[in-house]
């Protein structure tokens, strides 16, 4: 993995401990409304995850690709990605 694997780590723990925070709010059974909301922040954080790692794959595997006549396979790569991402 190419992406800054200190940043990524950090933001990592983070999601990992607002998902212990949301096993602790269902198992007190708090409010619908606060739940979602945590959710929605943990998934922001993983949607930032995601982001740093594509990014480091654009700026260091696709390049490398196309230095080394592998472009078509990394081309493929990303446009698989981007279909998962659509969905």
């Amino acid at each position: 993995m190419k992406a800054d694997k200190t940043k990524v780590t950090r933001l990592l723990k983070t999601a990992r401990g607002q998902i212990d925070g949301l096993l602790k709010m269902v198992e007190e059974d708090r409010y619908c409304i606060e739940v979602s909301n945590q959710l929605m922040a943990t998934q922001a954080i993983l949607r930032k995850v995601n982001n740093e790692v594509i990014h480091a794959h654009l700026g260091a595997c696709v390049k490398e690709g196309f230095e080394q006549g592998t472009e078509d396979e990394k081309i493929e790569e990303i446009v698989k990605l981007i279909d998962k991402l659509s969905k």
